[in-house]
């Protein structure tokens, strides 16, 4: 088992050479949590409270080994519109409900809710609401820090 307790700005490690651990992006918000991986690692986060982590940081063990923060690829459903306006609208809505929300040019990305996707679907028909599998990189928010 592993603590993890502090995110290093410049490892003397390349990316490739450093332990993964994959977080979806709810675990990425927390700063203390036990997490076992699929091949059976065990990892302990213990960092400062408040501490957002992103995909590529680094973190470093108790014990000093070095860890690479992996976007898991989770279930999202993933919003289009044939029009920026159509795609601003739902936006417009989900951030009405304070959903956790990847917002881009050309698509929105959020966990799936039936409640949701039904509202988007009622709101347009010029909206293509598609399930999908993917690393979900939400906006972190007005609040919150990035470090």
């Amino acid at each position: 088992m592993l603590t993890l307790t502090q995110r290093l700005t410049k490892p003397a490690i390349a990316r490739q050479d450093c332990l993964h651990l994959p977080l979806s992006a709810e675990e990425r918000t927390r700063s203390r949590h036990r997490l076992e991986t699929s091949d059976g690692h065990v990892f302990v986060l213990k960092l400062p409270r408040g501490t957002v982590i992103s995909d590529g940081d680094f973190l470093q063990a108790e014990t000093g080994e070095i860890v690479c923060i992996i976007a898991k690829p989770e279930p999202i459903l993933t919003v289009q519109a044939k029009t920026p306006l159509g795609l601003l609208k739902a936006a417009y809505h989900l951030g009405n409900r304070h959903v956790a929300l990847e917002i881009s040019e050309t698509y929105l990305r959020f966990s799936p809710d039936p409640v949701l996707r039904s509202m988007l679907e009622q709101l347009s028909s010029t909206l293509e609401i598609k399930e999908e599998i993917a690393p979900f990189y939400p906006e972190i928010g007005a609040y919150q820090h990035k470090h």
